[in-house]
């Protein structure tokens, strides 16, 4: 929530390059912790680092590429956090029982530090703003003449002024914007379910049928398979949808976006049901595993369309919109996994699982309501890009109401 919204005052390449450095430099105590307490502090700060690029990478996109050229590299970008836990099991379980838990933090630490060298030294400055006032002080420089300005450069607010409301913008989007709050609160419950689902996994395999840690981490391949599955179909997404950018001449409503969301909601409650009734003991294994499979394919749908939704609809402010929604979500899912044990005891394998696929179902209403309702909502919005009013020759009713 601080991250997104500084990066929208200092520029992208910045706030990528610190935060970086600082989880490479707190996941080493990690490896040679000698107490719990260093363990949960470094992981704390190496978290909050961390959380950085999740909410920094779609604002990127949005600066890189137009609207009908970026749903392949979103779609890049949604694989991710769903390819990493699901990796993560899957390298770790033969990790942890062969080299042991500290070997986890040096990986991660190798890893973290290519990305930052690769980021500090490839990657340019992507923001428009901060690139035109690069610009425009160059010119001054050269020329001598001070018109050379940007509408940064006219706002004579405070720096503390402008600071304090970047950083309020995150809370505002969450609690203001309709379609922020809902979006968010479903990207929420899929996201507790799919770190409930990862808890669920070691409790299926190693306590209900007695597998090592290592084999565990086999059975989420299928959910690998699913996330890359849907990566490689987001091609045939992006071509659907220029498809409907020409039908609109290039200008599409923001809510065309959500077609992949409402097709695809449907397979997160079908992976839950099959991972919860093929769960008992006496079954044979590869019944949960491929539940893991309609899963991992529905979830990179849901969260490549949830975030090229936020940010055609809140294009300026796509970075502050995609952290409240991170925020939130981040939140839910690390609280979700404190009582997943609890709950599977309680209710057994088959009816805790059952749980979590009939919440995903009563979730599926939210992309519909959007679809059919999110246009007129935006028009009523203070924070929403409303190019496509003003191409139609509409004011909003703020507007309307300033003339």
């Amino acid at each position: 929530m601080a991250f997104a919204p500084l990066s929208e005052i200092f520029g992208r390449r910045p706030i990528y390059a610190s935060t970086l450095l600082l989880a490479v430099i707190f996941t080493i105590p990690g490896a040679v912790a000698k107490n719990i307490g260093t363990l949960l502090v470094t992981r704390l700060i190496a978290g909050i680092a961390f959380s950085a690029p999740m909410t920094l990478v779609g604002g990127t996109l949005a600066d890189l590429w137009r609207n009908e050229e970026r749903g392949v590299p979103m779609a890049a970008f949604s694989a991710a956090p769903f390819i990493g836990p699901a990796v993560g099991p899957l390298v770790g379980g033969f990790l942890g029982d062969n080299a042991g838990w500290r070997w986890l933090y040096w990986i991660q630490l190798i890893l973290s530090f290519v990305a930052w060298a690769l980021i500090s030294f490839t990657v340019p400055e992507t923001y428009t703003p901060v690139l035109l006032a690069r610009r425009a002080k160059k010119m001054r420089k050269e020329t001598g003449d001070d018109q050379y300005v940007t509408e940064e450069d006219l706002d004579m607010r405070p720096l503390s002024q402008r600071l304090q409301l970047f950083l309020l913008r995150p809370f505002q989007l969450l609690f203001m914007e309709l379609i922020v709050f809902f979006i968010s609160l479903y990207m929420s419950v899929l996201y507790g379910l799919l770190y409930m689902f990862f808890v669920a996994f070691p409790i299926v395999y190693q306590k209900g049928k007695g597998y090592s840690a290592s084999i565990t981490g086999l059975m989420f391949i299928p959910l690998m398979i699913g996330v890359l599955a849907s990566a490689a179909c987001s091609p045939l997404v992006n071509s659907h949808y220029l498809k409907i950018v020409k039908k609109h001449n290039g200008k599409p409503p923001a809510e065309v976006r959500l077609i992949p969301m409402m097709i695809s909601c449907w397979c997160i409650p079908i992976g839950l049901f099959i991972f919860a009734w093929t769960s008992y003991r006496q079954l044979h294994w590869i019944g949960p595993a491929i539940g893991g499979f309609p899963i991992g394919f529905g979830f990179i749908f849901l969260y490549n369309s949830a975030n090229n939704y936020l940010v055609d609809s809140y294009q300026h402010q796509a970075a502050s919109a995609l952290a409240a929604k991170t925020c939130i979500r981040s939140f839910w899912g690390a609280g979700t996994v404190l009582f997943t044990n609890q709950m599977y005891d309680r209710l057994g394998y088959q009816w805790a699982s059952s749980l979590l696929a009939f919440i995903a179902l009563a979730c599926c209403a939210i992309p519909y309501v959007f679809y059919f309702k999110g246009a007129a909502i935006r028009s009523y919005s203070h924070f929403a890009y409303s190019e496509d009013e003003e191409n139609q020759g509409k004011t909003r009713p703020q507007d309307e109401k300033q003339h």
